[in-house]
């Protein structure tokens, strides 16, 4: 019985453990983009690891300096896309 459960706790750990996050994916692209009023937009655009749906978003400079095409990056405030 203990092997049993020792058995069990390794496999949730396991199964934890490997769970991707479906916030996250790969930065494919990123662009500065203007907008009529003068409004600048840097934009990542990310394939999701869950899903293969890329989505593009505006960050602040700062966060989209720091992201690179082919990096891991998860975006937060979503589930997934």
């Amino acid at each position: 019985m203990k092997k049993l459960f020792i058995i069990g706790m390794v496999g949730l750990v396991m199964s934890s453990c490997m769970k991707k996050q479906c916030n996250c994916g790969t930065i494919t692209d990123d662009q500065i983009t203007i907008d009529n009023n003068g409004n600048s937009c840097y934009s990542l655009t990310v394939r999701n690891s869950c899903s293969g749906n890329t989505k593009t978003w505006c960050f602040d400079y700062s966060v989209w300096l720091e992201g690179n095409v082919g990096e891991n990056f998860c975006v937060t405030n979503v589930e997934s896309w």
